[in-house]
């Protein structure tokens, strides 16, 4: 949809003819919703039963290992805790996971970091990407988003997966280039605006993999043919390993709607795509490094089972009032539904 978009009066635009915001009134700005209207769908009250039944049995079993959670809630399970201490016991229990997505520190400062040297934090992943390795079952993946970091002396803005991608026995499947429109503004060099997500696997010839529930429909030429084929699949095309999400945004007029107060937090669509490609509904989902639960809330939405660790309680207090938003979201969109 086209909007007007008009010079400040004060302030002229260097060349209308090459500024298609001003020039054609396009406003490229997407401001992401409370959540996504496919994580708001209904399920049957015989799957919802299935939901409860399964997080009873795994809730009970980690509460002999870890403690009780921090909320609990429809296939939602917070632990407030060091993910650094939980793993561990998980382990010695052998309790397994489908898929694990996450975001742990960047190492850059934020407020929940405590400073590292670079060699340090390299040692602090290798160790919990070690354990998470340990409680995936065979057939799973783990999925890890990570930024950038200065290494002193060598380079400012240094890729963190050149510095993990092989500091675990997982298998690393691929790269995919998370690419966004806002981010930080530089004058010295290009504005960043990516990040990566390292698409890891355990056993490199069996794993989950659902290409038919992430194909983009938005195809240019849907009925082309070679040697009298389509070419393209009816459900769409492979995403390929370049996504295009909006950021969590701030700011008046621009503010994403699902955006809460925590710092570093990746949107539901993205999260979405990785729950939907690499795990199956009723299946466990982890997230270590938990934040305002972006892993949780999709992993819901989508009839998975999630397991979150939080080490703030300020965080966690964040996330169970992000989860019942959702679920009153989800909840009135299925009373619209019905109607």
């Amino acid at each position: 949809m086209k909007v007007s978009i008009t010079e400040n009066a004060h302030r002229k635009i260097a060349s209308k003819e090459h500024n298609i915001y001003i020039a054609e009134g396009i406003d490229q700005h997407q401001s992401t919703q409370i959540a996504p209207l496919s994580l708001l769908k209904p399920f049957s009250p015989d799957f919802n039963c299935q939901i409860l039944k399964k997080q009873k049995t795994i809730e009970s079993q980690l509460n002999q290992l870890i403690g009780q959670p921090f909320y609990t809630d429809d296939g939602f399970m917070l632990y407030q805790g060091d993910a650094m201490d939980f793993l561990p016991k998980i382990d010695s229990a052998q309790v397994e996971f489908d898929l694990t997505v996450t975001s742990p520190p960047y190492n850059i400062g934020k407020e929940y970091e405590l400073p590292m040297s670079v060699e340090e934090y390299i040692k602090w992943c290798s160790q919990w990407m070690y354990q998470i390795h340990r409680i995936t079952k065979l057939n799973g993946a783990f999925w890890l988003n990570v930024g950038y970091l200065e290494v002193p002396n060598q380079g400012l803005c240094v890729p963190i997966p050149y510095l993990l991608w092989d500091k675990s026995p997982f298998y690393l499947l691929q790269e995919v280039v998370w690419q966004y429109g806002a981010g930080v503004s530089t004058k010295h060099r290009l504005s960043p605006r990516n990040e990566k997500w390292l698409f890891y696997i355990k056993n490199s010839e069996e794993y989950t993999f659902n290409l038919d529930d992430i194909r983009d429909p938005n195809v240019k030429y849907p009925n082309q043919k070679k040697n009298g084929k389509y070419r393209c699949n009816p459900l769409g095309k492979n995403p390929s390993d370049v996504w295009e999400f909006p950021k969590v945004t701030t700011g008046t007029k621009r503010s994403s709607k699902e955006r809460t107060g925590h710092p570093s937090q990746f949107p539901l669509g993205i999260v979405e795509r990785v729950i939907r490609a690499s795990s199956n509904q009723l299946e466990l989902v982890l997230d270590p490094f938990a934040g305002s639960c972006s892993t949780g809330i999709a992993s819901v939405g989508l009839g998975r089972i999630f397991v979150g660790f939080e080490i703030r309680q300020d965080y966690c207090e964040m996330a169970v009032n992000r989860f019942q938003e959702f679920k009153r979201q989800r909840d009135y969109h299925s009373q619209v539904e019905s109607e």
